[in-house]
């Protein structure tokens, strides 16, 4: 089934936003994504950081790079529900390690940190909404 018909078959919570919202919330946390995590790529290549310091940050670009592909690609909200979750621990992680080097860091994500504890909150909901589908 096309992605954008399966996505408006599920049964979604009431107070979910519109389709159309998540485009421009997206561009403007990839804005502030973008700026934040190549400053902790450059504090680690300046030798600043450890690797540990980096790692989450990482980890946190790579599980949310999945979340499309597995939710709109497999069509999979279970998989996606435990990828988003990994997305929220990473990204915790990676604002509490970064913090004594460069709290700006650490608040400019806050964002992003409550984007992603909503969009946890909806796609679990999501998940179990059409857990029989």
């Amino acid at each position: 089934m096309p992605t954008a018909l399966w996505y408006q078959t599920l049964i979604k919570p009431t107070w979910a936003p519109p389709a159309w919202l998540f485009g421009p919330v997206w561009i403007a946390l990839y804005a502030i994504i973008i700026a934040s995590f190549g400053y902790v790529g450059f504090l680690f290549f300046k030798g600043r950081i450890s690797f540990l310091v980096l790692l989450p940050f990482i980890l946190n670009i790579i599980f949310n790079m999945l979340f499309t592909p597995l939710q709109f690609g497999l069509q999979n909200n279970l998989l996606a529900a435990i990828d988003i979750f990994l997305v929220l621990g990473t990204l915790i992680w990676a604002l509490l390690a970064i913090f004594p080097f460069a709290k700006w860091v650490s608040f400019i994500n806050l964002p992003y940190l409550l984007w992603v504890c909503f969009a946890t909150v909806l796609q679990l909901t999501i998940t179990i909404l059409n857990w029989s589908k």
